[in-house]
């Protein structure tokens, strides 16, 4: 019979071994990479410009995981004196459902609730079915709202 005993022996290794750190610029393709992998970059949105228009906002509010050496997850947010946001929330699909994704985003919400963010919004594609659950343990609630959204600068 199965306790757990493996599982949760494999969840503190993994745990122990992520490094996580503020992005600096030679991330940029490895990160890119890992939102392909994830799924997460749509034809409309270039990670590219999304990636260096964060980076022109002095802040540490982009974290990227590591294990070995090697970039395996990231999550960005941002604060605008009233919310916080999380986007490009990813995590390699082989280190998905280890905590790892739990972890990450504590750090950034850790880090919001330092700075005085009372309240954190993010964006779920209706596409992103499996991706709703993690949030609900994480103690996200859908909210009655609907999201509206203009374009100003076209990516593409």
């Amino acid at each position: 019979m199965d306790l757990g005993f493996e599982s949760l022996r494999d969840h503190q290794f993994i745990m122990i071994e992520i490094k996580y750190r503020k992005f600096i610029e030679k991330d940029n393709e490895a990160i890119i990479e890992l939102w392909k992998k994830c799924n997460l970059i749509v034809p409309w949105n270039d990670p590219h410009k999304d990636i260096m228009r964060k980076l022109k906002i002095k802040d540490d509010l982009f974290i990227i995981g590591e294990k070995s050496k090697k970039i395996i997850a990231s999550a960005m947010a941002g604060y605008d004196g009233h919310r916080g946001y999380i986007y490009y929330l990813a995590v390699l699909p082989e280190y998905q459902k280890k905590g790892v994704g739990s972890e990450i985003l504590e750090i950034v919400e850790n880090k919001l609730l330092k700075i005085g963010c009372p309240k954190i919004n993010l964006f779920v594609r209706n596409s992103n079915v499996k991706v709703k659950n993690f949030y609900k343990i994480n103690y996200y609630k859908l909210q009655d709202s609907q999201v509206y959204g203009k374009r100003l600068i076209e990516d593409n």
